[in-house]
């Protein structure tokens, strides 16, 4: 049985404001695609199906196209509910679509009971594991130990239990979403740390042959049995040396025989890049840069003016902007009262003006900053 694991396509997030539902659709393209050519018996999906628990209307929209279209193929496909989704709006259901192939498990009630699918060597248990939010969790399961390890090591407790029911040499497949120790976070996962530990022991998935991991955003190999796939587009910066793609695993007669990482396009790259203004609009090792997700730190020791505009005319695509000066003024160690103690309000409101554009107001806008303060002091002397 050949299987396809991906997890986390955030459908219907946004990059910095950016709308990233095209490069989601062509994603779900691609991704069609490689199940055809690679012959996927089953597509496995570790939860953050969609960015939040409310989704968009186009969000809803494709994901209904890409279940539909990864059926159209011939494959099955299971998938879980991350922390991102709504655990009850994502079951709502699934008896129903169970019979069309597609096998959403997104409840508590159904953890430990899996779906069966069959290959030339017998059945292939899957055991979807939705996001354990862990005083839920607890509270259903009336445990009294907090956290994601108690919640997590109960459900593999339950996975475990039906694996031992089952005829000896039953294959099995676990698809969870959690923060397993070990692995390497980026900027763009949720904090999930609410409810007691968040880390959980690889230990806990003892006893399976391959466990399809969501939650973390980078591609990486736990155990040989135990991996995430990452998100398929990058959802911050820190992501800008990824890979993207997928795991694309065999099991054959006696469990996992192998699993290989699959990369997918990537519709716009995303970087960092750095320097002076002047250098970064003109020179030439920058001009690779302008179809990239850029967020850019400028180093000019002053604050150069408008430059976002500028920077935009070359990059159209930078979405955010630093300052860290090259030769950073020294601290002034006095504090703010000892530093405006003879200053002005209007030297004040001038000095921000300096400060903020990198020049001093002119003698036009040194002369209305006056002329607002005066009139004020005029207002409250007749009140």
């Amino acid at each position: 049985m050949r299987l396809l694991h991906t997890s986390d396509w955030h459908l219907g997030r946004s990059f910095h404001r950016e709308n990233m539902i095209e490069a989601q659709a062509a994603f779900i393209d691609h991704l069609v695609a490689a199940i055809t050519a690679e012959r996927i018996d089953v597509v496995c999906v570790a939860g953050d199906l969609y960015d939040r628990a409310l989704p968009s209307v186009e969000a809803v929209r494709l994901f209904g196209e890409a279940l539909g279209r990864i059926r159209d193929t011939g494959a099955r496909a299971v998938l879980t509910s991350g922390n991102h989704d709504s655990m009850v709006r994502l079951g709502y259901a699934t008896d129903l679509i169970d019979a069309s192939g597609v096998h959403v498990r997104s409840s508590l009630e159904g953890i430990g009971t899996p779906v069966l699918i069959e290959d030339e060597h017998g059945p292939v248990a899957f055991y979807g594991i939705p996001y354990l939010e862990p005083e839920i969790a607890r509270h259903h399961w009336g445990l009294t130990e907090r956290g994601h390890p108690a919640v997590l090591g109960r459900a593999m407790d339950l996975v475990r239990a039906d694996l031992a029911a089952r005829p000896e040499g039953t294959r099995s497949v676990v698809l969870a979403h959690a923060f397993v120790s070990g692995g390497e976070p980026s900027d763009s996962e949720r904090d999930i740390s609410v409810g007691g530990a968040s880390h959980v022991p690889v230990s806990l998935f003892d006893g399976v042959d391959y466990v399809a991991l969501g939650h973390l955003h980078g591609r990486q190999a736990i155990t040989d049995r135990v991996r995430y796939s990452g998100s398929p587009l990058a959802y911050s910066f820190s992501e800008e040396h990824h890979v993207k793609g997928y795991w694309i695993v065999d099991l054959d007669a006696s469990g996992l025989a192998g699993a290989a990482f699959a990369e997918a396009p990537v519709p716009r790259p995303i970087a960092r890049i750095s320097g002076r203004i002047d250098d970064l609009l003109t020179g030439d090792r920058w001009a690779a840069y302008s179809g990239h997700r850029l967020q850019i730190t400028l180093t000019d020791p002053v604050r150069p003016a408008f430059p976002m505009d500028r920077l935009r005319e070359r990059f159209p695509h930078a979405l955010t902007l630093d300052f860290a000066p090259e030769d950073p003024p020294e601290e002034d160690g006095r504090t703010w009262a000892e530093r405006t103690a003879d200053r002005s309000e209007t030297d004040l409101v001038l000095d921000f003006v300096d400060w903020a554009r990198g020049a001093p107001a002119g003698a036009d806008e040194e002369r209305l900053v006056r002329t607002a303060f005066e009139e004020i002091r005029t207002r409250e002397a007749t009140r």
